[in-house]
């Protein structure tokens, strides 16, 4: 009797966790956003951007955590995968998210971001890299 209780106790969260994070994105219906990656050309070996004085080497990053950019990397058209925010925005809390990426870059090196853009590195070619919603691309 005690076992049934305390698989309760157990099983009933952690299956809501599991909804919550799932069903969000099964429902949609919120805003579609991409990373569009933009090969570029450094001046005087700096990115042109006013406020940005470095690039990130992406080459030392591990795809499965930065799949957003990966995608967009490798795309022809250098547009990632869509990401779609959940209608009532909690799925965020529970999914990742091209912002978190961002984020992640932001962190890693504040000199190579410049509000929604980061510049980067990868296999000896510079992108900028940007978020853009779906009518944008």
């Amino acid at each position: 009797m005690r076992t049934r209780y305390l698989l309760l106790i157990i099983v009933v969260p952690l299956v809501a966790l599991l909804a919550l994070g799932a069903i969000p994105s099964l429902l949609g219906g919120g805003e579609i956003s991409y990373i569009v990656a933009t090969e570029t050309e450094l001046e005087e070996g700096e990115p042109p951007a006013e406020n940005v004085t470095e690039t990130l080497n992406f080459d030392d990053f591990s795809e499965n955590r930065f799949p957003y950019t990966v995608s967009a990397l490798e795309a022809d058209d250098g547009v990632s995968d869509p990401y779609e925010a959940g209608r009532f925005g909690f799925e965020e809390f529970f999914t990742h998210t091209p912002f978190d990426e961002f984020d992640e870059f932001r962190s890693w090196e504040p000199a190579a971001a410049d509000g929604d853009t980061v510049w980067i590195e990868h296999n000896g070619s510079y992108y900028r890299l940007e978020i853009t919603d779906e009518a944008n691309v």
